[in-house]
């Protein structure tokens, strides 16, 4: 990951914004709960229980993806202009490392690997409540301009 002597969000950027955006989404059914907003990171939190569960009574792999690419979408977007910008997954990967049961909770922190003006490149590592490695994944997104308002083009 790149070292950051300061913070890479856009002025404004709070954890209590993020978290209020995340109501009445998917964040929300999952129990996703973002905690933490670093200089250069985000770190989040997810319970494994009936809604992030397989049949086996462990950790969806599909769960663990939708916590990742949460995290990193979050982070990226807060690096650019909302007014200007947004950023959206084109790809990602998950190396599933170790289960967790049900009744556990697991914990992700997803940093930069590369900012551009076009793209970015997020690496998402989610661990247990032992700090034992759950999966790690990295995630490419596109950064895209938003269009103009119909008034904003008016002279």
């Amino acid at each position: 990951m790149i070292e950051r002597s300061s913070p890479v969000w856009h002025p404004g950027t709070t954890l209590e914004g993020m978290q209020a955006r995340s109501r009445n989404t998917m964040m929300a059914h999952l129990g996703i709960e973002l905690v933490e907003l670093g200089p250069d990171f985000i770190r989040g939190t997810m319970p494994v229980s009936e809604r992030t569960c397989q049949p086996m009574r462990i950790l969806h792999g599909g769960a663990s993806v939708v916590f990742a690419e949460t995290l990193a979408s979050f982070a990226a977007n807060a690096v650019v202009d909302p007014t200007r910008q947004a950023v959206v997954g084109q790809e990602i990967n998950a190396n599933h490392l170790r289960s967790v049961s049900v009744g556990g909770t697991v914990t992700g922190i997803t940093r930069p690997f590369h900012i551009g003006a076009r793209s970015q490149v997020w690496g998402i590592e989610i661990f247990n409540e032992h700090g034992q490695g759950v999966c790690v994944s990295r995630i490419t997104l596109a950064v895209v301009n938003l269009r103009a308002k119909p008034e904003e083009n008016s002279a």
